[in-house]
């Protein structure tokens, strides 16, 4: 199912249960979808979903660290718990192992040297995104850092 889909689909669940806190996580999902087709004049693909998922992720991420430094425990609980309802819409994280051996693959045969950091990036990149998988971006850095170091 298309994921702007499967949104709608679940909010409408998530509000015949009486489920607030849910139904506002997927409210604001759906808006920031909705603001993505408009400055993009078409519909998303659930690629596009995908990445804007991930923005929203990483927002409440830095959101929860300002709360914790602020004394906010409450705040950086409920951007968590956000957290964890837009991560159910994408596909899992590759786990280390997995993500070392696409980095290999990926970078196999080809002259990057340290230098290279960006381009080597965006070629591992690429390769996970065919995949249809996802990684964690620092953890993904760190595995290429060290493989253009060798």
């Amino acid at each position: 199912m298309d994921l702007v889909k499967q949104i709608d689909h679940d909010m409408i669940a998530a509000m015949k249960a009486r489920d607030i806190e849910r139904t506002s996580t997927l409210r604001m999902v759906k808006a920031a979808l909705k603001n993505r087709e408009i400055e993009k004049r078409d519909s998303l693909t659930n690629l596009e979903a995908q990445q804007v998922f991930t923005t929203m992720i990483k927002q409440r991420k830095d959101s929860i660290e300002q709360f914790q430094k602020g004394n906010r425990p409450e705040l950086a609980a409920k951007e968590a718990r956000e957290i964890v309802v837009i991560e159910s819409y994408l596909p899992k994280n590759l786990a280390e192992n997995e993500l070392r051996k696409i980095v290999e693959e990926a970078l196999a045969g080809s002259s990057f040297g340290p230098r290279d950091m960006g381009a080597a990036m965006k070629a591992v990149q690429a390769r996970i995104q065919e995949s249809g998988q996802r990684a964690d971006g620092r953890q993904l850095s760190e595995i290429v850092k060290a493989r253009l170091v060798q």
